[in-house]
């Protein structure tokens, strides 16, 4: 049985192979095997296999075909970086599917972070950035000029309640001076646990979805192109559980004019007019029956940041998991 590493980015996280090491946004998952980085379409997907002691392959893996189109073995250990809980989700790729954009799996706890850049139609390492201080992958650019990292200032001692953004210049080879911050809201101080994202079109504006306990929910829109960043406030009684808000989705709408927030089964709740970033309530009630499922989620979040090691399993064993999984072994 050729390597089914495709299997994983179809079963992925429910097979338990897609290990957090910490959580990006204020708190990201770095992950061997699971689900990798998928294309826009989701055809394909990238995944960083362990192969061994500072090893590692990187696969493309074809959904449909089910199969791995090529493999490209790796010095050092890499991961691809997750956003979310529950169903996670891979960052990294490119907006022109590219250049795929992997961390090291030593993840945010480290006193030097590192980001090793391929390009996946050549198949081939095209640069490796290494930055003193703990960081963690945010998003890129769709010129590739810029990428964007979350730098935690006490994750030495365990600590990844204090994060700002920084931006990395990609062409001049530095990171930028400053923080990537709401320039109308200076005393905004961002806190909390980035639960889904959406992208605008031509991958410009880049929108995370926050859970902030004690405090109110908000969406943090990152403007890619001019490094500038917005913290949009939601509606919400302080004193309820957040749990709720993981069976959120975002969808940009009217050609990159709304940000629709809504409830996985479609019902809409608010609706974000983006410039103004105005919020207006949608009206559909509130989806109390989902409260539970969410309590799933609120544990992933704080197993995520507890957790200081992925999970390491060999390539053979990878391939045996899924197809037990998939009922193919």
């Amino acid at each position: 049985m050729r390597r089914l590493l495709l299997c994983l980015a179809v079963a992925a996280a429910v097979a338990g192979i897609a290990a957090p090491a910490a959580l990006a946004d204020g708190i990201s998952i770095v992950s061997q095997g699971g689900m990798g980085v998928a294309t826009r379409d989701g055809a394909t997907h990238y995944v960083a296999v362990y192969a061994g002691p500072r090893r590692t392959v990187l696969e493309k893996v074809q959904v449909a075909k089910a199969q791995v189109s090529w493999s490209l073995p790796l010095r050092g250990a890499w991961s691809t970086s997750m956003l979310g809980v529950g169903n996670l989700t891979g960052e990294g790729l490119s907006w022109d599917g590219r250049t795929l954009v992997l961390a090291s799996s030593s993840g945010p706890f480290a006193s030097r972070s590192r980001f090793l850049f391929v390009d996946v139609k050549r198949i081939r390492v095209v640069r490796t950035i290494t930055l003193d201080g703990s960081f963690s992958f945010d998003a890129l650019s769709p010129d590739l000029s810029r990428l964007y990292l979350i730098q935690y200032r006490h994750a030495q001692n365990g600590d990844l309640s204090h994060y700002i953004v920084r931006a990395y210049d990609l062409r001049a080879n530095r990171l930028l001076p400053g923080r990537i911050a709401d320039r109308t809201q200076r005393s905004w101080v961002m806190k909390g646990y980035p639960l889904t994202r959406t992208t605008s079109g031509h991958g410009r504006w880049v929108y995370t979805l926050y859970s902030n306990p004690g405090g109110y929910p908000f969406v943090h829109a990152l403007d890619t192109k001019r490094g500038v960043a917005h913290c949009i406030q939601l509606p919400w009684d302080e004193d309820r559980s957040q749990a709720p808000l993981y069976n959120l989705v975002l969808d940009v709408r009217n050609g990159g004019r709304t940000l629709a927030v809504h409830w996985k089964n479609g019902s809409p709740w608010v609706s974000i007019a983006t410039g103004s970033w105005r919020v207006s309530a949608a009206s559909a009630g509130f989806p109390w029956i989902w409260a539970g499922a969410g309590v799933g989620g609120a544990a992933l979040v704080l197993l995520a940041a507890g957790a200081l090691f992925l999970r390491r399993r060999r390539g053979e064993e990878l391939e045996q998991h899924a197809g037990k999984e998939l009922g193919l072994a």
